[in-house]
């Protein structure tokens, strides 16, 4: 019994040691935002089992990426209440969101295996052009090899990763709420992963 009561005790240490170090990059531009995270799964499937755990994702996603080009006249401005139909994260699809940004770029999902270790994460939904290290202005090929620049979990940024797919869609962020947490500037939402708001 008192083994058992040890190993649950080091176990939830240890969770939470995990949960705080994924809050912290050493980046400048962490500074200002929340260290909050929220385990919701998503944004892609692991190459391990369906069960294998959620990827962490800050509450607030943090401005867009410098150089992303706003979109002049998109179908949902900024501010308006929409519903999302995408389902790269749990409880995301059927949530009423709020448009919190939309841009002009090339969209893609990719495969990759997180700079932290573990499963590779297949499909993941999404990194915009100014995400990727040395992208340029073109669309980035089908199967091409990149090395990503974005920060939506841990392990992401610096990580080799392979184009699975790409659109020239409207891209959102969006601030929702799931299950109790509120996210903000949620990094990305495609044009046809959302809906009027009913």
């Amino acid at each position: 019994m008192r083994k058992r009561l040890m190993t649950t005790v080091a176990a939830g240490v240890l969770g939470g040691a995990l949960v705080l170090s994924g809050c912290s990059t050493g980046g400048d531009q962490d500074q200002a935002t929340p260290s909050s995270t929220s385990q919701h799964e998503g944004h892609g499937s692991s190459g391990g089992s369906s069960d294998s755990g959620g990827m962490e994702h800050p509450m607030d996603g943090g401005p867009a990426p410098e150089g992303i080009e706003k979109a002049a006249s998109p179908k949902y401005p900024v501010g308006t209440e929409v519903t999302l139909t995408a389902d790269h994260m749990e409880g995301m699809d059927g949530a009423p969101a709020t448009i919190a940004g939309a841009f002009d770029t090339y969209t893609y999902a990719v495969n990759f295996t997180p700079t932290t270790g573990g499963d590779p994460v297949k499909d993941h939904k999404w990194v915009v052009q100014e995400e990727i290290e040395d992208a340029g202005d073109q669309r980035i090929a089908d199967g091409t090899e990149v090395t990503l620049e974005a920060e939506h979990m841990e392990g992401m940024k610096g990580a080799k990763a392979t184009i699975a797919s790409s659109t020239d869609e409207t891209v959102y962020m969006v601030d929702y709420e799931s299950d109790g947490m509120t996210m903000t500037n949620h990094k990305w939402v495609v044009e046809s992963e959302i809906k009027p708001a009913s």
